[in-house]
């Protein structure tokens, strides 16, 4: 039997009731994001925040608590470079969801700059700080491991720098960097209070479209 005619069969037994529920969970699940983008999204999140935390707090910690912060923030700005590998394969490999319909035309705008430039400086933020890191001048006497149990390599052509190049990259770099940071600040500002305004100001469910459960509609 067509497959069709099978479905307009069961679709035909199912009360008002079945059917408003069924329309109901396929439009919540066409505004939402996959589950996979949104463990992504999070996973990201938390990992920004963590190092950003750690950032602003290390050079208050004692001496010997130091060298481990900036080995964690090392380890959580790696892992945080690959999953916004995955999460821009999947970007590539799936349409998001529309944006609600009570969006005004400038905020569906600034909404695509803002995400854009996310996700450049989500990728730079590592990438710098990598390259910072390859750059210092006690590398060789420090190897990377990710978590203090995988190793991961630094880049071997700035390794190999002489000394003085090696140490203006390493300042270079770190500057990079620090901007990079500044620019994840405001940007993640612009994009919390974004989602803040259209959650409780415009009433768009906003929130809901990033989690796992909840009504979309």
């Amino acid at each position: 039997m067509n497959t069709g005619l099978q479905h307009a069969r069961l679709w035909g037994v199912l009360s008002p009731e079945q059917r408003h529920k069924i329309r109901r969970e396929e439009t919540m699940e066409a505004r939402r994001y996959t589950s996979l983008a949104i463990t992504l999204h999070w996973l990201v999140a938390i990992g920004i925040i963590i190092n950003v935390f750690l950032a602003l707090t290390w050079e208050f910690y004692p001496e010997e608590s130091i060298r481990p912060a900036i080995n964690l923030h090392k380890s959580i700005g790696i892992t945080v470079l690959g999953l916004a590998i995955m999460r821009l394969l999947w970007r590539f490999t799936h349409t998001p969801p529309a944006l609600p319909t009570g969006y005004a035309k400038w905020e569906v705008q600034l909404s695509h700059v803002t995400h854009v430039l996310l996700y450049v400086i989500i990728f730079a933020m590592p990438i710098t700080g990598w390259m910072h890191d390859s750059a210092w001048k006690a590398a060789d006497e420090n190897p990377l491991t990710l978590f203090g149990v995988i190793p991961f390599p630094r880049i071997s052509y700035i390794m190999n720098l002489d000394a003085v190049t090696k140490e203006q990259m390493h300042d270079l770099f770190g500057e990079f960097h620090e901007i990079a940071a500044y620019a994840v600040y405001v940007l993640v500002g612009l994009h919390v209070l974004g989602a803040l305004k259209h959650q409780f100001m415009d009433k768009q469910r906003e929130l809901q479209r990033m989690w796992f459960t909840g009504d979309v509609e």
